[in-house]
């Protein structure tokens, strides 16, 4: 039966610790896209300060409003007090290959930085336009889908692209980082309560950045800060004059691929708030999703918001609806006060990443406990793609920090030591890849094996089509290839795959 709205505070205590989780990780996407933006793109202050956070603080407020909104509602229908809102921010797939591999080239080319942003909000646009058709076709994608395949390949994700590089982090700086990691997990792990009952990731935060300005690591900092108001403007201008021109259409291999993988990613995130406990339809929640993208570009940012990975994680620390309010509200004030720098300065982001961390682990943790035990090598199986994803961008740094590139160094010095191009093929599409792969032994350890072979055929459709495993190398970097028969050797292996599952289904008819 519904209950009221009393039953249903907005917030609850334990919404602070999910809330420093959230915003220390929007803290992060934005200080890449400040970073980025004008190291690489060289795009003046006045449109990163001016127009891009502004348009990102109104399209993170927007989307955590509406999160928050949703899971009341969901608590109010189903009578429960432990609902949690979905997580939602910045993109960090899609803020790296926005600025890689359509922003950079675009300068690089025309040496315009502001003619490279207007780009920007087209991918960002289009990629939201992609989100929203999505929505009205996730739901049967989703009923079609084992949940192993969708949960092994967010597991996939976490323990590369968050654990391992949180993990480093924290390593680097073990005096700082290491003690409030450990709170961490004394709050999150063993349900310590401590005094006062303050929440585990403020006592850890307090407690690392007092480590880091009494050992001297932010003496060298300023502190001070120019206080100033940046309010929203709209960026149909812009936007306008960049459609006008021909020159995004040549970016559209990467604008389709990276707003398909938001509307996949997404819908596996809310599948893992399904295995947590918090069922949320597809259509509304996928909906607002690319709602959210294209407010980002019609006020000036050049980068899709999604809804992120970690619900279960902020569930099990007994966030609700409040945390995911109060993060829209500080980054929004953050971003249009000019604020968000003077809060780095003060708190080093190796005191409160052991929350992002603990975030990882639980979605590695949860691919193998919600899902059927008899499942788990096929969610082993789809962690692979990932880590291949993961070891490429390793790569790719170590050869910058060397002044290098992988199109410099070329692919054969690593080909007989590393298998170079089955990294590079793995990579392309991974999450993809992650999912058919761990559907494949899904249907294996079931023995269907005619399901097993349409999975098959699906692979090797998106091989023909280079959605997955298709690559070419560039100055640019890895670049996907798309057209008939992107990649045909792929194409070959997975219509044998088929073959042999059919072979299997009609021996195990006959049988």
């Amino acid at each position: 039966m519904p209950s009221s709205h009393s039953t249903h505070p907005w917030f609850v205590r334990k919404d602070l610790d999910g809330f420093f989780g959230l915003m220390i990780d929007n803290l992060i996407q934005l200080i890449l896209i400040v970073s980025l933006c004008r190291e690489l793109i060289h795009l003046p202050d006045a449109y990163i300060f001016g127009r891009i956070l502004p348009g990102a603080a109104i399209s993170i407020l927007v989307g955590n409003f509406f999160y928050a909104w949703q899971a009341r509602r969901l608590a109010m229908e189903t009578g429960r007090e432990d609902v949690t809102a979905l997580p939602y921010g910045i993109n960090t797939v899609s803020l790296f290959a926005y600025v890689f591999f359509i922003m950079l080239p675009i300068y690089q080319q025309t040496n315009d930085p502001v003619r490279a942003w207007q780009v920007g909000l087209v991918a960002c646009l289009l990629s939201g336009f992609i989100e929203m058709a999505g929505a009205f076709i996730a739901e049967p994608v989703r009923r079609m889908t084992p949940r192993a395949a969708l949960l092994a390949a967010l597991a996939g994700i976490a323990v590369t692209f968050i654990a391992m590089d949180f993990t480093f982090r924290i390593f680097a700086q073990p005096v700082i980082a290491l003690l409030p990691l450990a709170l961490i997990l004394l709050s999150y792990f063993s349900r310590q309560r401590f005094p006062l009952g303050l929440p585990g990731g403020l006592v850890a935060i307090a407690i690392g950045a007092g480590l880091a300005w009494g050992l001297g690591a932010m003496a060298e900092t300023p502190l001070r800060t120019g206080l100033a108001l940046f309010p929203p403007a709209f960026a149909g201008g812009p936007l306008w004059e960049a459609l006008r021109q021909p020159e995004f259409l040549k970016y559209l291999s990467v604008i389709v691929p990276m707003g398909i993988f938001n509307v996949v990613g997404s819908l596996q995130n809310i599948e893992s708030a399904e295995a947590a406990g918090d069922r949320y339809r597809t259509f509304p929640s996928l909906m607002a999703n690319g709602v959210g993208s294209v407010v980002a570009a019609l006020f000036g940012s050049a980068f899709p918001t999604t809804i992120y990975i970690g619900h279960p994680g902020w569930k099990r620390l007994g966030a609700r609806s409040g945390y995911s309010a109060l993060d829209g509200i500080l980054i929004t004030l953050l971003c249009l006060t000019g604020t968000m720098q003077a809060v780095l300065r003060l708190i080093p982001l190796e005191a409160g990443i052991g929350i992002l961390l603990y975030i990882g682990i639980v979605i590695v943790a949860q691919s193998f406990q919600e899902t059927p035990k008899e499942h788990a090598p096929a969610v082993a199986l789809g962690l692979f793609p990932a880590l291949a994803a993961w070891g490429l961008m390793m790569v790719e740094a170590g050869l910058r920090a060397a002044g290098s590139s992988l199109y410099q160094a070329g692919l054969a010095p690593f080909a007989q030591s590393l298998a170079i191009h089955g990294m590079i093929s793995l990579e392309r599409g991974f999450v993809f890849s992650s999912m058919i792969l761990a559907a494949i032994g899904v249907f294996l350890v079931e023995r269907q094996f005619l399901r097993a072979a349409l999975w098959s055929l699906f692979a090797a459709a998106l091989s023909a089509s280079g959605i997955i495993h298709a690559y070419e190398l560039t100055p640019a970097g890895v670049v996907s290839r798309f057209g008939l028969l992107a990649a045909p050797e792929f194409v070959v292996g997975y219509l044998l795959l088929c073959v042999l599952f059919l072979s299997a289904a009609w021996w195990k008819k006959a049988e």
